[in-house]
């Protein structure tokens, strides 16, 4: 089954009992039994929901994992991930991280002594050297938010397998249209379905897809114990999201492409981050282990007053959280999305206070150059 054809036909697309060709919303929290202790498959909707099972079957399929899991969020899903570790237990993470995933790290997962390592995992070398003989994991996001480095996940794979570590992928930015770890070596892809897999910016959500029967067992105990499982109707949501993904990453792709010439020609950028480009320092990496580069563009104009201007005059690029829809949003990473790390952790990752991001949409190309181009202007 090709790429295209695997977001519509992937996982369960349809209702075996109706016919019905839009899995159906199972609004329900529990479910008739036969028999005391008996069930049909279903017996409470934390445990496990129709709808959600089918979400949770689709994103296997498209991660080519053996299972998969929606949580209520992208954070609940990492979260959740994290649980499969025990107290004094210690991950090697990527150093450029969301913030949320940062703040997680740092400010909750330490309570339980939980410990980490941010390393530029773009280098194995400093990989291999942050790991400890408590490490049980190396947790790598590719490509990462805001400055879009690329990590060699086969590369990762190896390590991970030569030091006996679980590899877990934040897929995010890549999405599974463009980019699947778990062929690479992964044992366990994230994603924030908020993004990219929902499309649309009307739902919040997590999945996971994992390698392995007994990680697939493990996760679903943590998921039934904590809890934090996706609902029914934002379940849906995802599943209908999912069927256009192919043409939506395809169409930002091109938007993407022809936004990166226009700012590469513009006077008023310093720097830009873009994997497409032959000059980044990922681009032969990213080429060779996705298919596509992604809607994920950010550059520097050179101080927090000229972006503070850009961000507020630009119209259809709508100033927002978030990324991955089909309307273009912008934001400014030191003040909003990654505003819990602090600014000195910031400068020494390059996140300077004139960094813009922007998330292409499908737009028409040449209003969303014709808008960063007036807004762009003194």
């Amino acid at each position: 089954m090709r790429r295209k054809t695997k977001m519509i036909h992937g996982g369960i697309t349809s209702d075996e009992k109706t016919g019905a060709v839009s899995v159906p919303i199972y609004q329900v929290s529990t479910y008739k039994q036969p028999g005391p202790g008996e069930h049909t498959g279903y017996e409470y909707s934390r445990t496990g929901n129709p709808t959600r099972h089918a979400l949770e079957e689709t994103i296997a399929a498209l991660e080519n994992g053996k299972a998969g899991f929606a949580f209520s969020s992208g954070m609940a899903a990492i979260t959740s991930v994290m649980m499969l570790f025990e107290a004094g237990s210690h991950v090697v993470m990527t150093d450029d991280v969301y913030g949320g995933s940062y703040r997680l790290a740092t400010k909750v997962l330490t309570r339980y002594q939980l410990g980490h390592t941010f390393v530029d995992t773009s280098s194995p070398e400093a990989v291999e050297q942050a790991i400890k003989p408590e490490t049980k994991a190396i947790y790598v996001e590719t490509p990462t938010n805001p400055l879009l480095k690329i990590t060699d996940i086969k590369k990762m794979a190896e390590i991970a397998k030569k030091h006996d570590l679980l590899l877990i992928v934040d897929n995010t930015f890549a999405t599974p249209y463009w980019q699947n770890p778990i062929d690479l070596g992964a044992d366990i892809v994230l994603h924030s379905a908020t993004k990219y897999i929902g499309g649309h910016s009307d739902v919040v959500s997590g999945l996971v897809a994992v390698n392995d029967d007994k990680l697939a067992e493990e996760l679903h105990f943590i998921q039934n114990s904590a809890g934090a499982v996706l609902g029914p109707q934002d379940s849906w949501l995802l599943l209908r999201g999912i069927k256009t993904l192919g043409i939506r990453m395809e169409a930002i792709e091109k938007n993407s492409a022809k936004l990166v010439d226009f700012l590469k020609s513009h006077p008023g950028v310093s720097t830009i981050y873009y994997p497409g480009l032959p000059e980044h320092k990922g681009h032969d990496i990213a080429a060779s282990q996705a298919e596509g580069f992604g809607g994920m563009i950010s550059f520097d104009v050179g101080s927090a007053e000229k972006a503070d201007q850009v961000l507020r005059k630009t119209k259809y690029f709508i100033l927002a959280e978030s990324l991955g829809a089909v309307e273009s949003l912008i934001s400014l990473p030191a003040k909003m999305t990654h505003a819990s790390i602090p600014q000195e952790r910031r400068a020494e990752l390059g996140i300077t206070d004139g960094l813009i991001r922007i998330s292409v949409g499908i737009e028409d190309s040449e209003d969303l150059i014709e808008d960063l181009k007036q807004a762009m202007e003194d």
